[in-house]
């Protein structure tokens, strides 16, 4: 039996690969997604905030100081320019914001009420937050000062100087962001699921092509039967699965260098154990299908959808709650699903749920093909 198995699984993938297309088709595929995941992801970093300052305070030593705060802060250029220019390069998103200074903020500071200052932008608290949150937090601290001194200049210059002074220092260090190769490679994932369960039914629609052109008849009338001949084509489909995976990330781990925080042999495992889920959702697919058509037209009904609700091409989270909901009963999410909670740090043994779920629907198609096989007794049938 096994000397069978292994030749037909010998003669279908020579016969398969001996076009050139197909191996551009089943292997190219996988590296083309890790090629787009990267141009959508590796090209995003932190712009510079265009901040313009509007200084009508004069000379006053407080204000020069908070332009100069601002001016230190990580991801702002800073632009002196005039209220009636600020108002029009804001209009022109020629700046993301606005600091305007008036006559009498440097006298406020010293009373203790930070007064006559603004802040504008167009944009929203998106680009506003976090200037408010650094500048805010520098004038609380100077107006602090301004009560204690109690309009005393000479206090509030002592204790002011001692603020600029310091008497700690802050060490800052700088850490690297994986954000972006974990969305990578998240999304590499997302387009090799789509890919191998395209690839799955493609491989196992070939027991529809030897049908038709009748070398699978030829075959039975050998000693090899019909379940020895299906079980080579899941062999098949597993052998190139496998393949795909190992150059997916191959190029993911060597050729992009892309980090997904999660250990190779835990990605390889989840991904193979949803080949065996693509093996069998492509034998149900095929058991009901009367032709190559028929399979072609449900292989476009099943694959794109789910893996377009279950978050293969965009993230899950942006999607409603009723097409979460429904993702939840999608193979393709579990997949997901578990790389993202390896990725969060978390153990393999702490999704043994999710596994047991993909267990589940790789048994459950795989029954349903084989009862659908057994009730094929038509003679143009295979079992």
């Amino acid at each position: 039996m096994w000397n069978d198995i292994w030749f037909l699984v010998r003669m279908t993938m020579l016969t398969t690969f001996r076009k050139r297309g197909n191996l551009l088709l089943y292997f190219g595929l996988p590296i083309v997604g890790v090629l787009v995941a990267s141009m959508l992801y590796g090209s995003q970093s932190t712009p510079d905030l265009r901040v313009g300052v509007v200084n009508e305070d004069g000379n006053q030593v407080i204000a020069a100081d908070t332009i100069r705060f601002v001016q230190g802060l990580s991801h702002v250029k800073l632009v002196n320019t005039t209220k009636e220019d600020l108002k029009k390069s804001i209009a022109a998103s020629k700046l993301d914001t606005g600091i305007i200074l008036d006559a009498g903020y440097s006298s406020s500071v010293l009373k203790g009420k930070a007064e006559h200052i603004s802040i504008e932008s167009v944009k929203g608290a998106q680009v506003t937050a976090y200037i408010k949150s650094m500048l805010y937090g520098y004038i609380d601290n100077v107006t602090a000062m301004g009560t204690i001194a109690a309009g005393d200049t000479g206090k509030f210059q002592q204790l002011y100087d001692a603020y600029q002074v310091g008497q700690f220092k802050l060490t800052a260090e700088s850490v690297n962001d994986k954000s972006s190769g974990q969305q990578m490679s998240y999304q590499s994932i997302g387009f090799l699921i789509m890919f191998m369960m395209t690839s799955a039914v493609n491989l196992s629609q070939l027991i529809l092509k030897n049908r038709e052109n009748r070398t699978y008849f030829r075959i039975l009338t050998s000693p090899i039967s019909s379940r020895t001949y299906v079980l080579s084509n899941v062999i098949v489909n597993l052998i190139v699965m496998i393949i795909q995976i190992t150059v997916a990330l191959f190029f993911m781990k060597v050729v992009f260098r892309i980090d997904a925080g999660i250990p190779v042999g835990e990605m390889v495992f989840i991904l193979g154990l949803f080949a065996l889920v693509s093996v069998s959702i492509s034998l149900a697919i095929v058991s009901f299908s009367k032709s190559t058509a028929a399979a072609g037209a449900l292989q476009n009904l099943i694959v794109t959808p789910t893996c377009l609700i279950s978050g293969c091409f965009f993230p899950r989270s942006i999607m409603p709650e009723a097409l979460r909901k429904l993702s939840d009963f999608m193979p393709q999410n579990w997949v997901l699903e578990s790389l993202g909670k390896l990725q969060a740090g978390e153990a393999l043994s702490s999704i043994g749920f999710n596994i047991v779920i993909l267990l589940a629907f790789a048994v459950v198609f795989f029954l349903l093909a084989t009862y659908k096989f057994g009730r094929n007794n038509d003679a143009r049938n295979f079992v």
